[in-house]
C-alpha cells in the first residue's frame, strides 16, 4: 500500500483537495503501475507560521 503525504499551508478548499487527491492517486498509478485503490494519499494544512524556508519563517 503506497501511502503519498502532502503537507501545505492551508487554503485549498475541499473540492480543490479532493482533486487533487484524485490526480495524485492517478499519476503515482500510472507511473508505477499500482491499483489505484491501493493508493493512499493525506493532505495535513500546517499553518504558515510553522514552516520556514531558507532560514526564515513564513508566518
Amino acid at each position: 500500500m503506497p501511502l503519498i503525504q502532502i503537507s501545505q499551508t492551508p487554503g485549498l478548499t475541499v473540492d480543490q483537495k479532493r482533486a487533487a487527491i484524485e490526480a495524485v492517486t492517478k499519476a503515482y498509478a500510472e507511473a508505477t503501475g499500482k491499483n489505484p485503490q491501493a493508493v493512499w494519499v493525506t493532505i495535513t494544512d500546517i499553518p504558515r507560521e510553522q514552516w520556514g524556508v531558507g532560514g526564515k519563517p513564513l508566518g
